[in-house]
């Protein structure tokens, strides 16, 4: 299987610098043009090159923007027949891989990602004459100049920032700057190696509570490798869980409807009217196509579809700015309700055969168990050889209850 929940991703080598040309002649046979960037790691220039050998070999038009942020090449789609970002996310640096974008930011239907499993491997190949070009472009300047004219950004504010030496370092802190918002930066360069594990989870972010309490700051802003996820601190130092997060920016932006995965919190229900998606942003985006306010699931991905239908970190880092520049967000994330969520991963080399074997129609998707008390989601990860157990109760014995029938199930396999 080629694509997972948010793109191709595999530990760097020889295999994916062949999917990166073929991918590449595959999407360029179908496109005029392509925007492509890529995050920091050190293998993204060769698998980029790849990629844009392959589609300029179709004959397609290849423009890089470098090293830049997903949510920047996906807004610089528009200007395109598709983007291509090179990137692993969240994952470690030895990982990398292909995320594909429309003109709209969403990512690649899973229709059209199925037409490139079935024909990526095929020669894409024209004559001499009808080679494509290639070229660079400056992708930001617009992409900033697009948040800032959205987004009321306050001046008299104090943040910290964590990019975890991504691509948001070419970003957030320019656009910080630009609003005359201070702050304290950490591992805000652009390296090949992250100095922290890239996966904004609370306990890759020990380093932060102290942070933001010496600056006296109004709360911290956090990046992953390639900026399409986003995740906080209050003005308190805590970390604010992705499901509280999912319901401050509902409420901030005023949003109606809600897009969200199975495996976030009941709690949203009580805010606003939602609908769920399997877990991946790009079945929250697709999703959005057909309407919704504001969509989000609460590893960080943050879609704003006014704006763009591709998750985006740094937008999201600007809403969170306003947004603290108005509320106390540590007594706001207080008023919703807690309910007690626990999500757990299991190193599991075969996951999908595990979830086939369960009954599970897609291994991605998984099963969901639902009770009066609570509810539990077991699904192999799209993204690395792990099974994840999601699971949420009304209090803590039910959601412990639920993670243990998760357990038994995933043993019994």
């Amino acid at each position: 299987m080629l694509f997972g929940s948010s793109g191709i991703r595999r530990p760097f080598g020889p295999e994916l610098i062949k999917t990166a040309l073929e991918v590449g002649g595959c999407v360029g046979a179908s496109c005029s043009s392509i925007v492509t960037g890529r995050d920091a790691r050190t293998t993204g220039p060769l698998l980029e090159a790849a990629f844009a050998a392959g589609a300029a070999a179709a004959g397609c038009r290849v423009v890089s923007g470098g090293v830049a942020p997903t949510p920047t090449v996906a807004y610089a789609a528009r200007q395109y027949d598709a983007g291509c970002m090179i990137t692993a996310s969240h994952n470690p640096e030895e990982y990398n891989g292909l995320k594909l974008v429309n003109p709209d930011g969403s990512a690649f239907s899973l229709a059209r990602q199925q037409e490139i499993e079935d024909t990526y491997t095929l020669p894409h190949i024209t004559d001499w004459k009808g080679q494509g070009e290639t070229g660079e472009a400056d992708i930001i300047r617009s992409y900033l100049d697009a948040i800032v004219d959205a987004v009321s950004l306050p001046e008299d504010l104090h943040m910290v920032l964590d990019c975890g030496n991504g691509a948001a370092s070419r970003v957030t802190p320019a656009l910080l700057r630009r609003a005359g918002i201070r702050y304290t930066g950490i591992n805000c360069t652009v390296q090949g190696f992250f100095a922290r594990p890239s996966e904004p989870l609370q306990e890759n972010l020990l380093h932060i509570p102290a942070m933001v309490k010496q600056a006296g700051a109004a709360g911290a802003l956090i990046h992953d490798g390639d900026a399409d996820r986003f995740m906080a601190f209050d003005n308190q130092g805590n970390y604010i869980s992705g499901d509280h997060l999912l319901m401050l920016f509902a409420e901030w932006t005023g949003a109606a409807s809600v897009v969200t995965t199975v495996d976030a919190s009941m709690a949203i229900e009580e805010l606003t009217t939602v609908r769920r998606t399997p877990v991946g942003d790009s079945f929250v985006s697709e999703a959005l196509v057909s309407g919704g306010d504001f969509g989000g699931e609460p590893s960080g991905s943050w879609i704003f579809p006014a704006h763009s239908l591709c998750p985006d970190g740094p937008y999201a880092a600007a809403l969170y700015c306003a947004m603290a520049a108005e509320w106390d967000i540590a007594e706001k994330v207080a008023e919703y309700p807690h309910y007690p969520l626990i999500r757990r991963s299991y190193r599991c080399e075969d996951g999908r055969s595990i979830l086939l074997a369960l009954g599970a129609d897609k291994p991605t998707d998984g099963i969901r168990i639902e009770e009066d008390d609570g509810w539990c989601l077991i699904r192999a990860s799209g993204t690395e050889p792990k099974v994840r157990i999601t699971a949420e109760g009304r209090d803590t014995e039910s959601a412990e209850k639920m993670v243990r029938k998760g357990e038994d199930l995933l043993h019994s396999a």
